[in-house]
This record gives structure tokens, C-alpha cells and sequence, in this order.
């Protein structure tokens, strides 16, 4: 990490003073992509990106950029070997993506053999702000760099029951806790001690609360507040609802090596149906027409940048 005093010294819009939005759209490089099954997928990111492209241009314009550098890249893994750059989008299969960069960088002979923990905590990999400024502007204009992004409400509703419905030593303590005192009308006391069993409707609540008892977290925030894919111009635009087809053909683009596949198992709570429209159909039931409204209006940006239906 840059030192506080190094922090202090650099001017506060370092880098990125003065460049105009959105950054220019490159071409993909597609020469070490064998085989003719992926041109459609390659036809698919080819209208991704430009629509993304287009979308920021009417958006921002010729507007300048003016933010710190450090905060921009804050989500972003590095692995040096094949010069990727991956922007983290928790819910969007982000756990087994970091397998794949760790088995990418050498850490691991297989992306099946690192337990969850190993991922999130262990530390492995580093992320692009842990870089010097020329680091980090290097990396940017030189590296392939990817985002994978869900249909919000998609993944707003997985989120919820990851963290939510299932024991967890520090959602239910931190955010619960909160979350029930402040929107339940005669909470119970162990509800209160313990913050288990929070209500969707109560965590929709709290999502729309300008005046939030805790913060954000990155499992419902913004995908355009954590990635910036108008400022950052992503290289690869891989959904989930095709990940793995974009995953291996992101793979081909890199160099990978030919045995390694993006891994097809469900992190956690394997035995769980997955989120699936028609889930996110029943929870969405619990809110009122305004509050369904309001958490559309929330992830707006998100729905237009990636062209995703509105539910």
C-alpha cells in the first residue's frame, strides 16, 4: 500500500486530471482465440462494449474527470502473468473468478482445490490501488481488463439470502442488528441481540434510507459505484447469465492455459436453489409497487449501462 505521507504528497486528482470521458474503445485482441465456436460469443462482446461505449458518450459527453485515482480501482485484481485486470462484482461470480486468477498467477494447480475462505481472506491476490500511481497507470493502459455484471435485482435478491438467511458471524451481528432496530415495530429481544431474521421488505428499506443506520456494502452496491465503467474502460463485458461461455472465451483472449476451465460449482449453500428470475419474482412480492419502483430506481444506471430489462 502507498504510504500516508506518499497519499498526502500526491496532488488529489493524480493521473486522471483532465481526461475526457468516456476513454477511447479499443479493439479486442482475438489472435490467440482458437477455433471458430467462439465467434458468435465474440459478435455478443463486440455489441456489449459498444453499447456500453455509446451509453457513457451520452451520458458524460466531453466531460472531464476529476476523481482520486485510488479510490477508482479500489475493486480491481491484478494478475501480472497474462496482464489482466479484473473488476470484483460480488453475486456475479466473483469467488470462482478469483480461483481462476490465483491458478492464472501460480498459486494453486486447480481452481477446485481453494476453499472459500482461502479466496476472500487468504490474501492471495493484489489489488490495483496496492500499486505505485506509475504502477497502476501502466497496468490500466496496458493490461486486458474485465467486469462480469448480473441483472441488479438478480443479484440484490442472491445477496440478501447469502448474508441474510443463513448464519453469518458478521451480517447478521453488523447489519441485522441495525437493520431490525431502526425498521421493526416491536422487535423482539433476541432479535434485537442476535440481528438474525431479517425481512426482506426490512433490508429494502434500509437499502432505500437516505439516512442508512450503517453503510454500504459492495454485495448491493452499484455496479457503476464499484467498477466506474464509464471512467475505466473495460476491455471485457462478461455477464453472468452466460458466464461460463464468458469466462472460457475470456480465457482463450488472455492466453490461459488450455486445461483451465472457469469452475461450474456454486461456492456456497450448494444445496440452495439458485436465484432465478422466478425467485426474485416471489421476493419481490413483499414490497409495495413504490418500493419495487424505488429499488429499480435504485440500480437504474446499472440496467442502462448493461442493457438489461427492466423487471
Amino acid at each position: 500500500q502507498l504510504s500516508e505521507q506518499q497519499k498526502m504528497s500526491e496532488p488529489p486528482f493524480s493521473w486522471f486530471r483532465g481526461v475526457y470521458l468516456p476513454p477511447a474503445l479499443h479493439p479486442l485482441n482475438q489472435t490467440l482465440v482458437k477455433g471458430g465456436r467462439w465467434q458468435a460469443v465474440g459478435s455478443t462482446q463486440e455489441r456489449r462494449r459498444s453499447f456500453l461505449h455509446d451509453f457513457c458518450r451520452k451520458q458524460h459527453g466531453r466531460k472531464k474527470l476529476h476523481s482520486h485515482l485510488l479510490h477508482l480501482v479500489s475493486r480491481i485484481y491484478v494478475e501480472d502473468r497474462h496482464k489482466v485486470l479484473y473488476c470484483e462484482v460480488p453475486k456475479a461470480g466473483c469467488s470462482n473468478w478469483k480461483r481462476v486468477l490465483m491458478v492464472l498467477n501460480g498459486l494453486a494447480a486447480s481452481a477446485h482445490n481453494i476453499s472459500h475462505d482461502d479466496v476472500h481472506y487468504g490474501k492471495h491476490l493484489r489489488r490495483l490501488d496496492s500499486y505505485d500511481l506509475e504502477g497502476i497507470s501502466r497496468r490500466l493502459n496496458t493490461y486486458t481488463k474485465t467486469i462480469f455484471v448480473r441483472d441488479p435485482m438478480e443479484r440484490l435478491v442472491s445477496a440478501f439470502r447469502d448474508k441474510f438467511e443463513h448464519p453469518n458471524s458478521y451480517y447478521h451481528p453488523v447489519f441485522g442488528k441495525a437493520i431490525i432496530k431502526k425498521y421493526r415495530q416491536d422487535a423482539e429481544e433476541e432479535a434485537l441481540k442476535t440481528g438474525s431474521g431479517v425481512k426482506f421488505r426490512e433490508f429494502i428499506q434500509y437499502l432505500l434510507d437516505s439516512h442508512r443506520p450503517i453503510g454500504m456494502d459492495i454485495h448491493w452496491e452499484q455496479v457503476s459505484k464499484l467498477c466506474h465503467p464509464c471512467l475505466i474502460s473495460y476491455d471485457f463485458i462478461g455477464k453472468f447469465e452466460t458466464l461460463e461461455e464468458d469466462a472460457n472465451y475470456f480465457l482463450q483472449l488472455v492466453g490461459a492455459p488450455a486445461e483451465l476451465k472457469f469452475p461450474r460449482f456454486k461456492d456456497r449453500h450448494s444445496s440452495d436453489e439458485r436465484t432465478s428470475p422466478e425467485v426474485v419474482r416471489q421476493y419481490l412480492k413483499e414490497l409495495s409497487e413504490e418500493e419495487r419502483q424505488l429499488t429499480y430506481d435504485f440500480y437504474y444506471l446499472d440496467y442502462l449501462m448493461f442493457n438489461y430489462t427492466s423487471p
